[in-house]
């Protein structure tokens, strides 16, 4: 693990297998983020991770580099984004998201700049009680939005934001929206899918395995979706 440092030189590993990506993820301290950098480090892939504080990451690899910083004072967000595959999202402060919108004025400053760098996959995990664009929440998520998670009606306000500006304004992009219905940290409890009408209450590490594959699914780009475990 690298803070802030010189950007590694290409390993012989890199000249030879052309499927190493580097990810750039922010959020990678969170609960599902830091599964997320486990499951691509473990494939052999680099991880670029923007962190408050990087001390919370329990991570030492060579293809791990760590900035420090946080959307809201992003260091030199082209130097992030110049060289790298795909772009990761797995942001959430609800605290600050029932004042304001930080994620959505993170977002329209994170596109533009994909664009400079000719990077066009992005994923962003949104929860699955924030409505996707023109559509309205089936009445059992709506009352639990307003209930037992009514705490986190701005973050969802602001999911919902974000996902109105990427269909509205983002269709150059090859963004996909995943609508996680998330429950705890515990053990796997299966394999999510994505559904356009069914949702499960997943584990982060579940919630992580699906973020990883769905961003190399070409039909997942430009869905809303939640995903569900698979029937067995």
């Amino acid at each position: 693990m690298r803070i802030n440092g010189p950007r590694p030189a290409p390993t012989p590993r890199e000249e030879t297998d052309e499927r190493q990506k580097t990810y750039l993820l922010f959020g990678a301290t969170g609960q599902t983020g830091k599964h997320f950098t486990s499951l691509a480090l473990q494939d052999g892939h680099r991880v670029r991770a923007l962190v408050r504080n990087p001390g919370k990451l329990a991570v030492d690899s060579p293809n791990l580099e760590v900035c420090q910083g946080s959307i809201t004072e992003v260091p030199g967000l082209d130097g992030l984004i110049d060289g790298v595959d795909a772009v990761v999202c797995l942001l959430g402060d609800a605290q600050v998201q029932k004042k304001r919108k930080i994620n959505t004025a993170f977002v329209r400053e994170l596109v533009p700049a994909m664009r400079r760098h000719g990077v066009t996959r992005l994923l962003y995990q949104a929860g699955g009680l924030s409505a996707p664009p023109g559509q309205k929440l089936p009445p059992h998520l709506w009352a639990l939005r307003h209930t037992v998670a009514r705490g986190y009606i701005g973050q969802h306000e602001d999911n919902e934001a974000v996902m109105r500006y990427l269909a509205d304004d983002a269709m150059d992009i090859e963004w996909m929206v995943h609508r996680a219905g998330i429950g705890s940290d515990g053990p796997s409890k299966g394999v999510l899918e994505r559904s356009a009408s069914r949702i499960s209450m997943a584990t982060f590490r579940d919630c992580a395995s699906y973020d990883y594959q769905l961003l190399s699914d070409p039909a997942a780009v430009h869905t809303c979706d939640p995903s569900s475990y698979r029937k067995r």
